[in-house]
This record gives C-alpha cells, structure tokens and sequence, in this order.
C-alpha cells in the first residue's frame, strides 16, 4: 500500500477537486446576483478572515513573513485567478470556463521543469499527450471565436494559478517552517485589497441579497475559498507539482458535469471525447505514481 501520507495528500485532492468543481456552478449561478468583482471581493475577504479565525483558535503563527512574496502570491491567485475567472464566467458557459482555467496543470508542467527540475518522464508522456489532446478536443478551435474573449480570460486565469502554484512549491522548499494556514491566509488578505478596489470602481449593479446568493457566499468563504486553498497547498507541498495540479483537472470534469444536470449546458460530442481522454491521462498518472511511492516506500524499508 502506498504510503499513508501520499494516500492523505490524494484525499485532500479528491476533496479540494469536488468543492471547486461543483462551485462553477455555484458561482455562475450567484453571477445573476452580483457583478464578477464583488462576488470575488467578498468571497476573498471573508475567505481570509476565516482563516485568521481558525489560526487565531489554534494558536497557530498568526505573524507576516516573507511579505513581496505573500503579495506576489495574492495578487496571482486573487486577481489573476479568481477575478479573471469570475470576468469570464459573465461572458461565458461555466463548463467551457472551468475547462480553460484548468489549462493550469499543463503551464505548471512547462514551468516546473526549469524552475522547480520536475522533469517529465517515460509514461507521464502519455498521460500528457492525452491530456493535451483532451483539452483540445473540449477547446474546440473551430468555434472559438464564439466567445473568443470569455476564452481568454480563462486561459490568462489558468496561467496565474499555475504561476502562483510554481512560487508556493518554491516557497515551501526553501522555508518549509512555514504553516501552511499562514501561508493561504495572508496572500488570501493582502489580495482582497486590490480586488475590493477593483470592485468599488467598476460599475455594478446593486447586490441582490437573495437566500441563494447568501448560500453560495458561504459556500465560496468556507468551502470554496478557505478550505480549499488549504487542501490545495496541503497536496501541492506533499506531491510532485505536475503530479497534483494534472490530478485537479477531475475539478473541471465535475464542473462540465453539473453545468450540464443543472444549467443545461450540454457539451458536445468534442467535449465529450476530451473529457473522456483527460480522465484517461488522471487514471494514467495516478497509477504511474502510486507506484513510484511504493517503490520508494520499499527502498526505505530495506534501509
């Protein structure tokens, strides 16, 4: 059996990819309540006070460190992420959007090789060319300029979070004292600021504060913001990078899934058969690597 701190890591994934891929849905719908801005400005700052919340009760370093860093990391995975994300979710389907934000996996592959010497090896190979393929299919190109813009936005999130993924993996190797909920919370707080200011200056219509609205703030704040980010670094700093970010794109699957049960956004017969060869390439890299783990776990035994 592989190593129960891999098994952990893995769980952590299952859950972080079930919360933010049934959240598309969420946060498209809680879009007729709200503008993208202010959406994302309250479920971030909300979203970081939580977490001081949980620090403070228990007792964890609740102090600033390495702030340009913390800042960079904010403004990535906050207005480079989060906001372009919501920006595209107004223009586009929340299926196509969760699809190309998960662009993600495959920029943190290209990124982590040089920056971080995760190289990619033997049969990833394949599990890479399936997944690239796979997203071309669910892409599309013949019909991208339907909502070309929306498609943009997307990908431009998609390589922020892949950015801010690469520097917090760097991060926790040089300074792996760090906890892991200051960690989250403090680019979470240092980034909601520009992204509140943002959501005072564009123009917006009031929002409605309706019983469904109030459900999907809490749903982003508790599960969707805090949470998740804290299984998302939690399984970053315990795995390979392209490893946990080409095993997250189940999110998107999730997220085309219920955009199709409850939006009725139904995906076409592309779609379809990129959604079936990404799956192909998560089972060929979980397999690929839980058996590395035991591998190296037997090693360790014999030692």
């Amino acid at each position: 059996m592989p190593s129960f701190k891999y098994l952990k890591a893995y769980l952590a994934l299952l859950i972080f990819t079930s919360i933010w891929g049934y959240n598309w849905v969420v946060m498209k719908s809680a879009l007729q309540f709200s503008g993208p801005f202010q959406f994302a400005a309250i479920r971030i700052f909300f979203g970081a006070l939580v977490l001081f919340l949980v620090m403070y009760l228990t007792k964890r370093p609740m102090g600033l460190t390495k702030l340009p860093t913390m800042l960079l990391l904010g403004l990535l995975q906050n207005i480079g992420f989060t906001g372009l994300l919501m920006w595209a979710l107004v223009e586009g389907g929340a299926g196509k959007t969760a699809v190309l934000t998960y662009t993600m996996p495959f920029w943190v592959l290209i990124l982590a090789w040089p920056m971080l010497g995760e190289k990619i090896q033997g049969w990833l190979w394949l599990a890479v060319f399936a997944a690239v393929l796979g997203m071309a299919f669910i892409f599309d190109p013949l019909h991208i300029n339907a909502d070309a813009f929306s498609m943009g936005l997307a990908i431009c999130s998609g390589i922020s979070w892949a950015l801010s993924a690469i520097i917090s993996k760097k991060l926790h190797r040089v300074h792996p004292e760090l906890d892991l909920l200051n960690l989250t919370a403090w680019p979470m707080l240092l980034g909601s600021v520009p992204v509140i200011l943002i959501a005072c200056l564009v123009p917006a219509p009031a929002i409605q504060w309706t019983p469904y609205f109030i459900g999907a703030v809490l749903y982003n704040v508790l599960l969707g913001g805090a949470l998740a980010w804290v299984l998302w670094l939690y399984a970053l700093q315990r795995l390979p990078a392209g490893v946990a970010s080409m095993s997250s794109m189940l999110a998107p699957i999730i997220g085309v899934t219920a955009a199709w049960i409850q939006l009725h956004e139904i995906p076409s017969t592309m779609e379809m058969i990129g959604m079936l060869l990404v799956i192909f390439a998560l089972l060929v890299i979980t397999c690929i690597t839980i058996r590395k783990h035991q591998a190296e776990d037997a090693a360790q035994g014999q030692e």
